[in-house]
């Protein structure tokens, strides 16, 4: 049977994918597009939960994004869907890589040291927000990373959380947000620190910072899922523990 956390977590993932994003219903598919970019983190498909998704049904997806000029491509919570992933794989779609789920309840997070030379300030301006996501953009690689700076309408509500990590210096060196909160969970998201200022604490820091700050505004369940390397170890220390596996599809 799904655990009532998994069900909670993935019905969260579904509604705040949809967010801003053009969304179209195929089969026991939800299709989410990102008008904006062609990115495929931002533009992906998830299943219903305990869907068996038929052939037809991953064809006619496939086709959906292919029109779109975007990569056919899948996230979902393995223990929603524990199906779903041999079908896709029979019809072509190969595995991206399978990232924990770590969550955070209150009164687990554990207080991390600050960082020498570092603030963590509450960007509260557009323009704040725009230096905020450019060093994310930075941080995350991005062949230009003034491209895409706006802000979304959470983002300059408030209602979405951004903390960025700020130099002696005035330069804006890290960022990350904690998503609208639904039913009491929250993802952290975006964690990135530019390369000069990473192996400092920065990243855990600014983690710290939002999930505390998710937990005081009625976030049970705070969760994110690692990047790769020292992530997952990071967040770790930070008082996040591993709950459920995200997996990752895609086909060429």
């Amino acid at each position: 049977m799904l655990s009532e956390t998994i069900r909670a977590l993935q019905s969260y993932i579904r509604l705040t994918a949809a967010k801003f994003r053009e969304t179209e219903r195929i089969g026991p598919f939800l299709a989410t597009y990102y008008l904006e970019s062609s990115s495929p983190f931002l533009n992906y498909a998830i299943p219903d939960d305990g869907a068996v998704p038929a052939k037809d049904d991953v064809a006619a997806l496939t086709e959906a994004f292919r029109k779109r000029g975007l990569v056919p491509r899948l996230e979902f919570l393995t223990e929603a869907v524990p199906a779903a992933e041999a079908v896709l794989v029979e019809c072509g779609y190969t595995l991206e890589r399978r990232v924990p789920l770590m969550i955070c309840s209150p009164g687990q997070v554990v207080g991390q040291p600050e960082p020498a030379g570092i603030s963590l300030v509450t960007p509260k301006t557009e323009g704040e927000l725009r230096q905020m996501i450019r060093a994310q953009n930075v941080a995350f690689g991005e062949d230009d990373p003034d491209l895409h700076l706006d802000p979304s309408p959470d983002q300059l509500s408030g209602e979405t959380l951004s903390v960025m990590a700020v130099a002696e210096t005035g330069e804006v060196v890290g960022g990350g947000v904690a998503t609208a909160i639904l039913d009491g969970a929250t993802e952290i998201a975006g964690i990135g620190v530019v390369e000069g200022y990473r192996s400092r604490g920065i990243a855990a820091a600014m983690t710290e910072y939002l999930t505390r700050e998710a937990h005081a505004r009625g976030g049970r369940s705070v969760f994110l899922t690692p990047g790769a390397g020292q992530a997952e170890r990071v967040y770790g220390r930070v008082g996040f523990e591993t709950a459920a596996e995200c997996v990752h599809l895609s086909v060429v």
